[in-house]
């Protein structure tokens, strides 16, 4: 009899312990997800947010409603996230400005990504493309580095402000190259692509989804990606790394992430969910008609990038001496 109450405890803790997240994993969710985007709506960010939505909405049989909290480069949505109940039920998804770019360049952050934030999974990488004017003298980017050398500060190239991925890029490429190139902030991708057809600008840093119906139309060329690996909207334009700038490789990437204290399990079935919508050929296809290159690298992955990449970045901006406010 004690072995049999033995062996009836023994399997009433086991099934005890498997119930629980079981059961937790089937409850949720329990309400709409609310997927925050620290960007206005229409941008790249956006659109793979509203992509990657509609197909979890499908696959959890709940709404998944788009919150956009644009401002602050970013700040603003994702403390809304990183301060929001941790039940799964509140989602970010922002680019690496949120998770490795403010932290390394601001000293003072309402959050911080590492402690605050659960990454869910990389989605999307955005690489972005170096171009210049169609009639520019600069045929390639080995031809625009020996200009930037004979004349220093005499090539302008734009910015979205000190800080943004173009402005890391330049300074990255400055480095790199040995170079000293003179940022022009724009507020946009419109008007930096106007300033380079117009001439007011020599060297503009965009994504290549921005950047493509101008090279295609002729009016701008590309001259590299900014990254270590090609776009598949531009398979012909060559990386930094394959011209011999490995320093000057700049990943512009679109994650999803939770409230740090989110359980486990909940993080679990977020991870499983987010997977199967990034298998999806047709969500892939919506993803590569932005230009951008769909992926789905998990947390064990994402930590150590987020790390390094803060390491980088900071270490960068010291050496560059970008100061933002």
């Amino acid at each position: 009899m004690k072995q049999l109450a033995r062996a009836s405890l023994l399997f009433a803790l086991c099934t005890a312990g498997s119930w629980l997240p079981a059961t937790a994993n089937e409850t949720w969710p329990t309400k709409t997800i609310r997927m925050v985007v620290p960007f206005p709506p229409g941008g790249g960010t956006d659109v793979v947010a509203r992509a990657l939505a509609l197909k979890l909405a499908t696959q959890v049989g709940k709404p998944v409603v788009i919150d956009n909290k644009p401002g602050a480069s970013t700040i603003i949505g994702t403390e809304a996230v990183a301060r929001s109940e941790p039940d799964g039920h509140t989602l970010l998804v922002s680019g690496s400005t949120s998770f490795t770019v403010n932290p390394a360049l601001r000293s003072k952050l309402p959050y911080d990504p590492v402690k605050d934030l659960a990454p869910i999974a990389m989605v999307a990488r955005a690489p972005l493309v170096l171009v210049v004017a169609a009639n520019s003298p600069y045929k390639t980017l080995a031809d625009l580095v020996a200009g930037a050398r004979a004349k220093p500060k005499t090539i302008n190239y734009a910015t979205f402000g000190s800080g943004s991925g173009p402005h890391l890029v330049g300074t990255l490429l400055e480095q790199a190259a040995g170079i000293s190139l003179q940022d022009v902030p724009y507020k946009g991708s419109g008007p930096v692509l106007m300033a380079l057809i117009g001439g007011e600008i020599q060297l503009g840093v965009d994504t290549v989804a921005s950047a493509a119906p101008q090279i295609r139309a002729g009016k701008l060329r590309a001259l590299a990606i900014a990254g270590t690996t090609r776009s598949s909207l531009m398979p012909d334009v060559p990386t930094v790394v394959e011209l011999k700038l490995p320093a000057a490789a700049f990943e512009a990437w679109y994650a999803v992430a939770v409230p740090a204290r989110t359980p486990q399990v909940v993080v679990n079935r977020l991870i499983n969910e987010v997977g199967r919508a990034m298998a999806d050929p047709d969500l892939q296809a919506q993803i590569r008609a932005q230009g951008m290159e769909p992926v789905n690298l998990g947390p064990a992955v994402m930590r150590p990038l987020i790390d390094d990449e803060i390491t980088r970045y900071r270490a960068h901006a010291w050496r560059a001496r970008i100061v933002v406010e």
